[in-house]
């Protein structure tokens, strides 16, 4: 029974640091294990020592990555927050517009639409500017799903809180600004800081319009010297830098705003 509790979670009690650590440890023992043997079966060595030569690069394409994600966050708010607005709003051609939009960019992939914003709505339009363009396609895309975590939080405020708010002769702004407000930033705030680590993993995608971002950096320096993997395992660590401690953070936020447990 000791050597079970220090593998099994018991239930509605938490577990321990001691034996979080153990476990955590052992998980992170056997991937490193299946990759090394994986290595070993196919006589492959890394040598990470050439990136040293191309560190300015790498830097410049790191914050290429950074900028890109926190003015998309931004512009992908604003458009997430009207588009979730305007799928409740009475007149019909924008409810329509809005709810086509959000359908569309959340059913078809980034790439294609990387590919027909860019080369066909930004060449009519004269958008010429890639950082510009790609800013342009990131906030479209993550705004509809940022509409739908807004329109979905919104939703699921009881209707009960807000009719009990008029009974105490709250107006609609007063309702809006101590009921609404303050639940919908609990309820979307842990799922917008996932989101802002699924737009800088998405920006990776940019590359394809030539974007001089983290990715399109890495490929670049490995058509220089032909070591793929170890770019792509750097790039991958590179990123990971930037999402785990958003992981983190929403993951705290998610336990922080969970008040029914």
């Amino acid at each position: 029974m000791k050597i079970q509790k220090l593998w099994m979670a018991q239930k509605n009690k938490k577990v321990s640091p001691g034996v979080a650590a153990g476990n955590f440890l052992l998980v992170c023992i056997l991937i490193v294990l299946v990759f090394w043997l994986s290595l070993r079966r196919i006589n492959t060595t890394f040598d990470f020592s050439f990136l040293s030569e191309f560190r300015y690069r790498i830097r410049d394409g790191f914050f290429m990555t950074v900028g890109l994600s926190l003015v998309s966050l931004a512009l992908s708010l604003f458009i997430g927050i009207s588009s979730a607005a305007g799928q409740n709003c009475r007149f019909l051609p924008l409810r329509y517009l809005c709810s086509i939009y959000v359908k569309f960019i959340r059913g078809t992939p980034l790439i294609m639409q990387i590919y027909l914003f860019y080369y066909i709505v930004g060449t009519a339009w004269g958008i010429e500017n890639r950082f510009i363009a790609g800013v342009l396609i990131l906030s479209v895309f993550e705004g509809a799903y940022i509409a739908e975590i807004i329109r979905g939080s919104l939703l699921s405020i009881p209707s009960s809180q807000l009719q009990a708010a008029r009974a105490l002769g709250f107006t609609e702004k007063q309702i809006v600004q101590y009921v609404t407000i303050p639940q919908l930033v609990a309820r979307t705030l842990p799922a917008l800081t996932g989101q802002f680590a699924s737009i800088i993993k998405d920006s990776s995608l940019l590359s394809m319009i030539a974007v001089i971002e983290l990715t399109q950096t890495m490929r670049e320096i490995s058509a220089t010297n032909f070591k793929l993997f170890e770019c792509y395992l750097f790039l991958g660590g590179l990123y990971l830098c930037l999402t785990l401690p958003l992981s983190f953070i929403s993951e705290r936020l998610e336990r922080k705003f969970d008040y029914e447990n």
